[in-house]
């Protein structure tokens, strides 16, 4: 490595650091790298460059990006285009909030303290669940924190999933589950309409059954009818039962506390939040008032209380002893406090919103995936969807009978179009099928281009 790069260099303190943990180069520092890594990066310039001059350099590689902004994307899977309010980007670049970070002195942090308190609270009541935490880092890192929060309280060590689920999601889970013993298992779906075989659901719940989690709407964007009936399978084998949703889903879908879910889980981007090039996501968890669940509920929770001479409302971090800065390694919880600021744009958007918001926005993303379903059907040769149930924001469009789905992509690309997710290789039963995804931003006159080029695509 060279040295010179370094910042601050010091030869005389960097030979005093060395021979305090006992290394003889720098190099060594980074010995657990593959060996084919590179350890000398090379530096484009030898003199150093001014602010503007690294500001052009930067905006002239971030140049070649193409993004959403230039092309009109149909792409979802996971983190989805959603409109974002200027109040939302204004309230949330408050100094108050941007630059606040962790909230252990109540006295000093009321403001952000009463606006995670708000978040917990519109989480909850979307949900339709008694406590919400104030974040995790995204929809999988929830789950395998729901699983092993299940696993904690049941004492048991299985967790049984749909089939149909994002694979990213299924091996995060299986990093949280892994180290902890806990076994995943997997129910069976139709595969005419993406519905539970209630059957095979119950030959997999057993009395070594921790939970029983499902997501409505599905990975693949398809409505589940039978929520109620893997609720009660789960609570008969005195298992817990987990759902995930996608909130933007709430204002029309019956949320996860209809359904007498233990565990609710979902993936908060969608409320407030950008692509951010992938991210950071907000993950979004929330239970059932028991104590034994809240002690074991992973996050930061905020509790609203009142000034020693009951003048004031005020607000406090509570049942901090789950926590890793009280624990340590034998926490319950993570504190995700990065993800504060994620939360309170969530926070705000959903005030914006309300209630009628929401109703408003689903019935607009319901109405236009079924029209993009509908023109894509009519296409010669393309299937869409493949599920015959009921589908919101995404749906699957198959083409085993004209093209490759990345052909198809690749040449949707060509004329400004990002294409679907590609389940070729996540689901080799649906053959070449693309997840595709619409939104509230999502035009008719965008899904109408769509459809144009999807049929010179597999003409």
């Amino acid at each position: 490595m060279n040295n010179r790069f370094l910042p601050s260099y010091c030869k005389e303190t960097t030979n005093q650091l060395m021979e305090a943990i006992g290394i003889r180069e720098i190099g060594e520092l980074f010995s657990d790298l593959p060996k084919n890594t590179p350890s000398d990066i090379p530096v484009p310039s030898s003199k150093s460059l001014t602010e503007l001059e690294v500001r052009r350099r930067a905006e002239k590689v971030l140049s070649r990006n193409r993004t959403i902004k230039e092309l009109t994307s149909f792409l979802g899977a996971g983190a989805w285009p959603h409109y974002v309010p200027a109040a939302v980007d204004a309230i949330a670049s408050r100094g108050e909030f941007l630059t606040s970070y962790t909230p252990y002195q109540p006295e000093i942090s009321q403001g952000i303290l009463q606006t995670l308190f708000e978040y917990q609270s519109m989480i909850g009541e979307l949900l339709n669940m008694d406590v919400a935490n104030s974040s995790m880092y995204d929809w999988a890192s929830s789950l395998g924190e729901a699983a092993r929060m299940a696993s904690r309280i049941t004492q048991r060590n299985e967790i049984v999933v749909p089939h149909y689920m994002d694979p990213k999601k299924k091996m995060v889970l299986g990093a949280y589950t892994e180290p902890a013993g806990i076994k995943i298992l997997e129910f069976c779906q139709e595969q005419s309409t993406g519905q539970i075989v209630l059957e095979d659901l119950k030959n997999k719940i057993s009395n070594s059954t921790a939970a029983l989690y499902v997501e409505d709407p599905s990975y693949l964007g398809f409505v589940l009818d039978s929520c109620d009936a893997a609720s009660q399978l789960a609570h008969d084998n005195g298992a817990l039962f987990i759902m995930g949703v996608d909130p933007t889903s709430l204002g029309i879908l019956k949320p996860p506390g209809d359904f007498d879910a233990d565990i609710a889980i979902g993936e908060g981007q969608p409320l407030g939040n950008y692509l951010n090039s992938g991210g950071p996501l907000l993950g979004i968890f929330a239970c059932k008032n028991n104590e034994n669940f809240v002690r074991q509920m992973p996050g930061r929770i905020v509790g609203m209380t009142s000034t020693q001479k009951g003048v004031d409302r005020a607000f406090c971090l509570i049942l901090q002893t789950r926590e890793q800065h009280v624990r340590r390694q034998k926490a319950t919880s993570n504190i995700c406090s990065n993800e504060a600021l994620c939360a309170i744009r969530s926070a705000i958007y959903m005030a914006l919103l309300g209630p009628d918001g929401f109703r408003k926005m689903g019935e607009e993303i319901a109405s236009k995936t079924h029209y993009a379903i509908t023109a894509i059907s009519k296409i010669k040769g393309v299937s869409a969807p493949l599920f015959k149930s009921s589908h919101f924001k995404e749906f699957t469009v198959n083409f085993d009978q004209t093209k490759h789905v990345r052909e198809v992509n690749r040449r949707l690309l060509e004329n400004g179009i990002i294409g679907g997710y590609p389940l070729t290789s996540d689901f080799i039963e649906l053959g070449q099928t693309a997840l595709y995804c619409v939104t509230e931003l999502t035009t008719l006159e965008e899904i109408d281009k769509l459809k144009e080029n999807l049929e010179n695509v597999v003409r």
